[in-house]
């Protein structure tokens, strides 16, 4: 039987529960309307995979201290001002089933909402000298930046190819999950070796975690996106352009046409869904997560064992069996 996050999460389950108490008090406001949509924010929180990550990376390289809860709820703190925005931008109403930000209070606040959580974020980090951890925050912030303005930039032409691909991942999604696993692994006080060795193996685990994401666009129920979303929305994942690497030239020119100008076509989505199936693009995209999973795992045991190790095994596993 699959294991639960929270079965996961047993090493640390004081530690989190602690961190939720920080976290809310990292966020507090004198200002009423701003007080309020902090609690909205906490109350609507996912998964809380990132703090996890964080906390168990600290477990493996040292030890939990002081910094850990720090380092967790400055990546928290970020993340979420960086959310609040891009709800703003894509004109999101909601986000996890919850009305977003925007939604509920328009833009302007949402957009000074993001702001100052940004701003607590990295008083938190200046207030207690923790450079290092909001160097290496800020450098995954700019990454996620970097990577989203890629994707759009190739997404006009659709000329992606698999190694823009990687890169756009290893920016937009990959370096968030690194940069959770090098602050847990700093907060604990280690040298730079092991902090790198940590960033790199959430890099891993983070490029397994989107690749992932992709495939759930190919899946046959509505658990997690809606099928064919990423069509629509002109995003080109790695099933799909191994597809059209392996395309003759006036299938291909058929599938890009689908993108660029009938992406609302549900009969004319559902055959290019079913080309990259045909074509091999699911399996081929599951081997590659397989080999980043694999690279995660051998990283991971070169550290002794604990029970910290164990729960960050099974996050690499959970991150490519989830069913959402």
């Amino acid at each position: 039987m699959a294991l639960s996050l929270k079965d996961i999460q047993a090493p640390i389950a004081k530690e989190m529960t602690e961190f939720e108490k920080k976290f809310r008090s990292s966020m507090k406001s004198n200002i009423l309307l701003l007080d309020k949509i902090m609690s909205y924010i906490v109350k609507r929180k996912g998964k809380q995979m990132r703090p996890m990550f964080v906390f168990l990376s600290a477990g493996v390289t040292g030890g939990i201290t002081e910094a850990t809860y720090r380092g967790a709820s400055l990546i928290e703190l970020l993340h979420t001002a960086t959310l609040v925005h891009d709800d703003v931008v894509d004109d999101a109403n909601y986000r996890r089933g919850f009305f977003s930000i925007n939604a509920l209070w328009k833009n302007k606040i949402a957009v000074l909402v993001g702001d100052y959580l940004l701003s607590r974020g990295l008083l938190l980090s200046v207030d207690n000298n923790d450079f290092d951890l909001l160097k290496l925050v800020s450098e995954a912030v700019r990454e996620m930046s970097e990577g989203e303005l890629l994707q759009m930039e190739k997404a006009r032409n659709l000329d992606i190819t698999e190694e823009v691909y990687y890169d756009i991942i290893k920016q937009k999604t990959a370096s968030l999950i690194a940069s959770c696993c090098a602050v847990g692994a700093c907060s604990a006080g280690n040298d730079n070796g092991s902090i790198q060795k940590m960033q790199q193996f959430g890099e891993k685990v983070g490029m397994a975690f989107q690749i992932k994401d992709d495939l759930f666009d190919y899946g046959n129920s509505e658990i997690g996106k809606p099928l064919g979303i990423d069509i629509k929305e002109k995003k080109m994942t790695l099933p799909l352009i191994y597809a059209l690497q392996n395309a003759g030239w006036a299938e291909k020119r058929k599938i890009i046409n689908t993108i660029k100008n009938h992406n609302e076509d549900k009969k004319r989505v559902n055959e290019v869904i079913g080309y990259v199936k045909e074509s091999g693009g699911i399996g081929y995209a599951n081997e590659v997560m397989s080999r980043y999973h694999n690279e995660a795992t051998e990283i991971l045991n070169t550290f002794e064992d604990s029970d910290y190790k164990q729960s960050l095994l099974q996050m690499v596993q959970f991150t490519i069996e989830r069913s959402r």
